[in-house]
């Protein structure tokens, strides 16, 4: 089975390429950039399910009919900022999409934030349009706290700053493959990948 990708991010690519490899070795991951690019798509549908399924139609109409699309939407809900960034997590620091000016953004505006009150969750909806325009949608969350300063070479996005429940490493101080069992998006690709074996 191959899955179209509507995504223009590389780090999401590669990294659901590699949780494919991992779980379903026959089940391959196409990124846009190799079917001419992602669409131009605006995300302001106010959900994640909404914005990806807006991805997914984007490039489904580039593809052909018969075509499988996948999707993803996530972000860092911040309790104190009630759930910002979420939606706009990739566009918090403006419509550039920038990691390193979204991140420099949160660390200052949580900047007066007491320590107990940088409760977070990051969330992941990955959404799969069939053929016949069916979807099928998988829904990952990983609770967690912030820190008032980036720990971390690894990762991207918001992952400097987020340590899971239970842990002292930031998601950037992470290796690959230990984030990939642990992350918002490693357990909504977890159950995509259970669906897949099933037989859609």
């Amino acid at each position: 089975m191959r899955l179209h990708l509507a995504s223009a991010n590389r780090h999401k690519v590669a990294e659901l390429q590699t949780l494919a490899r991992t779980s379903n070795p026959g089940l391959k991951i196409i990124g846009a950039a190799q079917v001419g690019g992602m669409p131009p798509v605006v995300e302001d549908a106010g959900t994640f399910i909404g914005n990806a399924r807006r991805k997914a139609r984007a490039l489904r109409r580039r593809l052909p009919a018969d075509t499988w699309v996948l999707a993803d939407d996530s972000g860092l809900c911040v309790d104190a900022l009630d759930g910002a960034p979420g939606v706009d997590s990739a566009t918090f620091a403006g419509p550039q999409g920038d990691d390193a000016a979204n991140l420099a953004k949160l660390i200052k505006v949580l900047r007066e934030v007491p320590t107990p009150a940088r409760t977070a969750h990051f969330l992941c909806v990955l959404l799969v349009l069939g053929p016949s325009g069916a979807e099928q949608v998988f829904e990952g969350r990983c609770e967690g706290r912030l820190l008032a300063g980036p720990r971390g070479s690894t990762g991207f996005g918001y992952d400097p700053v987020f340590i899971l429940s239970g842990m002292d490493e930031t998601f950037a101080e992470l290796s690959a493959a230990r984030k990939n069992r642990l992350s918002h998006r490693a357990l909504a690709w977890e159950q995509l990948a259970a669906w897949v074996r099933q037989g859609p």
